[in-house]
């Protein structure tokens, strides 16, 4: 596949980039950079910024706010989005649940739904996974009961995204616990976070950051009108929903924002007399991730072209960009761990007695600060969204037959 860009390619590119220069905080790109998280403030500022002109949601339908762009535009706009270090469009409304309304919901939840979800006017959060049902989501135990006008939710989910800033969940609950099949009995229900019987518990995380959380439903009432797609087979959302998801995790921009970004900070770090830019043994390391980075990018634009052809529908081997996608991210991060040498450790956690100025990082090396705790956090990226293993099992499956 030829990657180079064509003329009106390049400057389609160049309207990108000179939206997200002008239009997006310059102090909020500063800190993405710097490898600090987004306040929910922040995001919702940039998500309207880019609502506003158009760019919060392309990847939709375009009677909903969508761009008819070429694969190949969609691919350059996302990758500037990371490549400028602006906070994404939040994915639980833009890559998740919109495109599964828009997909399978009725008039009324799109012209409710999709304006909103577009703009962040509605957070969402997704409850799919739970204690013992994670890689095998379908073995899922949450219970919606139909009683009346209304379903009537128990059970409970974890390791839900930002569930503190949810005004909504998107929930896979069990609505015929006798189905032949597991995946035949579950339905996809739109819940709000502020009903009666929800519970948000934080968990605490290896990097001291509160990103996920516990869900607890009690007797959570919602309209039955609250349900997207038909009744018991809420599994056709879910697999929509997460090739989609898979497809995203990818992220081949920010795998060369960091890999760009560590290039620089090699040639700044002390190192046998020299810097570490000048080890062949670094170099090498740096040179293998940007080959599989190059072949990665390759396969999401024919992946893209594919599922064009297949009229918008998810392509499995989305399953492939999941699995490469994540293992370059974490390469990337162990490579920054790597570079941060003893600088990544947690000074100021250092006993009472350490002398004055021990903690204090040499000028410079401020990035060094969270190269540890992104180096654990990204632990997580081949395991959600389907694990890295059930992705082998659907590559086996679904690509090549067996």
């Amino acid at each position: 596949m030829d990657l180079r860009y064509t003329e009106e390619e390049l400057a389609f590119r160049d309207t990108i980039r000179r939206f997200f220069r002008e239009e997006i905080p310059a102090e909020i790109r500063k800190k993405g950079a710097e490898g600090h998280h987004a306040t929910r403030e922040e995001m919702v500022r940039c998500q309207q910024i880019m609502n506003k002109h158009g760019y919060a949601v392309t990847n939709w339908p375009v009677e909903w706010g969508g761009r008819d762009w070429t694969p190949l535009q969609r691919y350059i706009f996302g990758e500037e989005v990371l490549l400028h270090d602006v906070p994404a469009p939040l994915p639980f409304n833009t890559a998740m649940v919109g495109p599964v309304i828009a997909h399978f919901g009725t008039d009324a939840q799109k012209k409710h739904f999709l304006p909103r979800c577009a703009n962040l006017d509605d957070w969402w959060c997704q409850g799919f996974s739970e204690p013992g049902s994670g890689s095998d989501l379908a073995s899922l135990k949450t219970k919606a009961v139909r009683d009346g006008d209304e379903w009537v939710i128990n059970g409970q989910k974890t390791w839900t995204t930002l569930a503190q800033y949810a005004d909504w969940c998107f929930v896979l609950a069990r609505t015929n616990p006798e189905a032949r099949k597991p995946q035949e009995g579950i339905s996809f229900i739109l819940v709000p976070m502020t009903s009666k019987g929800i519970t948000v518990r934080p968990i605490q995380l290896v990097d001291g950051g509160h990103e996920v959380n516990e869900v607890f439903f009690d007797d959570v009432r919602v309209p039955v009108e609250n349900l997207v797609g038909t009744e018991n087979r809420g599994w056709d959302c879910a697999k929509f929903l997460l090739a989609n998801e898979r497809s995203n995790i990818a992220r081949v921009g920010t795998s060369k924002a960091r890999l760009r970004r560590l290039r620089d900070l090699a040639k700044t770090v002390p190192a046998n007399g020299g810097y570490m830019w000048d080890s062949e043994s670094f170099r090498y390391k740096v040179a293998a991730v940007e080959v599989e980075l190059k072949a990665l990018e390759m396969t999401q634009l024919r992946v893209i072209a594919n599922e064009r052809a297949r009229g918008g529908m998810p392509d499995p081997a989305s399953s492939i960009l999941k699995i490469k996608g994540s293992e370059i991210q974490q390469r990337t991060t162990e490579l920054a761990l790597e570079l941060a040498g003893p600088f990544a450790l947690p000074y100021h956690d250092l006993e009472d007695d350490v002398p004055d100025g021990a903690n204090d990082l040499p000028d410079g090396f401020g990035w060094a600060d969270t190269a540890a705790p992104t180096y654990f956090n990204y632990r997580k990226v081949s395991i959600y969204g389907g694990s890295n293993e059930i992705q082998r099992n659907i590559i086996a499956k679904m690509v090549l037959g067996f």
